[in-house]
């Protein structure tokens, strides 16, 4: 998630907790929901120690701990010299709890897609994500755009009740939005056992999810199905098989669409990374001199367009040339 919105998430969660009197616990907590992404500074050490790398230990409970208690001795200091001394004031335990609030959302709202964290680091090796949530939710992001717009125009101008209204309401917006996320997530968790699916991708719906499946047929070959499910409806669309040869196929006449898939994926998959490290899948139509297939990412869409991998495959000889482009899956239906 981008720092803008670790930010305000801590902002919000300090300010749930202090109020109003007690601003510099609230800025704290801000501060601390930004910590666990300085990680990246320790890049240079994270080849020699794997614990250090980015979402490493410094996403995790013990990670954030450590930061918080040296937070509430370098933080009021820091405080200090940039607000005043008076800003600094404070119980030492009253920023231990604001800094670990804030750096504890940052783990949260890392783990609510599925781009694990480790958690429990370094007493367990496991890693977690929730899968509510996309990886890049611009719904998410407009809201934080839109936070930060509002608290910077009532800054300095609006009466202090408004201002503590404007957080009320931000906050519980926040708190209503975790809470559907993960209720919706909990709820589909029963649906993909009982359909034998591998994996939830979260849309930008939350009352709508992916259930998705990939398994090996053979070996070089996957066969990835998926299907859509409502919270409301049930499961709303007819299930959707493909399948993929991992190995670059031997070049000769390629016959119709599903061929033209499978042919198409080792190619595709060197061109971009995403359809590797995400859930994906592929549709193909027929076009002069052979096939186009659009292999795409389920999990990177913004208003029914998804990022993939067009590739067309020569009908005569099998050749596959492929480009990452935007596209809507339903423009290539066979």
């Amino acid at each position: 998630m981008d720092p803008f919105s670790h930010l305000m998430l801590g902002y919000l969660l300090g300010f749930g907790l202090f109020g109003a009197q007690g601003l510099q616990y609230v800025v704290a907590a801000a501060v601390a929901g930004a910590l666990p992404d300085a990680d990246v500074a320790l890049f240079p050490l994270s080849h020699r120690f794997p614990l250090l790398r980015h979402r490493g230990i410094s996403h995790s409970i013990v990670g954030v701990t450590v930061i918080a208690v040296a937070g509430t001795w370098l933080i009021p200091g820091a405080f200090a010299l940039g607000f005043g001394s008076g800003f600094a004031s404070g119980a030492p335990w009253a920023y231990f709890v604001a800094l670990e609030v804030g750096g504890l959302s940052h783990v949260l709202l890392d783990a609510m897609d599925h781009w694990s964290v480790p958690i429990l680091a370094p007493f367990q090796d496991r890693e977690y994500a929730f899968d509510a949530d996309r990886i890049a939710n611009f719904g998410g992001m407009a809201f934080t755009v839109v936070a930060y717009a509002t608290l910077l125009e009532e800054r300095g101008r609006a009466p202090i009740w408004l201002w503590q209204l404007t957080s009320w309401v931000l906050l519980l917006a926040v708190v209503a939005y975790f809470a559907v996320r993960l209720g919706t997530r909990w709820w589909v968790e029963g649906a993909r056992r009982k359909g034998g699916y591998t994996s939830v991708v979260p849309q930008a719906n939350p009352f709508r999810f992916l259930l998705y499946d990939e398994r090996s047929l053979s070996p070089g070959l996957l066969e990835m199905r998926y299907t859509v499910h409502h919270l409301l409806r049930g499961r709303s669309d007819p299930f959707r098989t493909a399948e993929a040869l991992i190995p670059e196929p031997a070049p000769g006449p390629v016959s119709f669409p599903a061929q033209a898939i499978r042919a198409s994926y080792a190619a595709c998959a060197r061109k971009s990374w995403f359809l590797k490290e995400t859930n994906r899948f592929a549709v193909a139509k027929a076009v002069p001199a052979g096939f186009e297939v659009f292999w795409y990412s389920l999990e990177l869409s913004v208003w029914g367009r998804y990022a993939g991998v067009i590739a067309h495959v020569d009908g005569a000889t099998g050749r596959v040339t492929a480009q990452a482009r935007w596209r809507r899956p339903e423009s290539f239906a066979a």
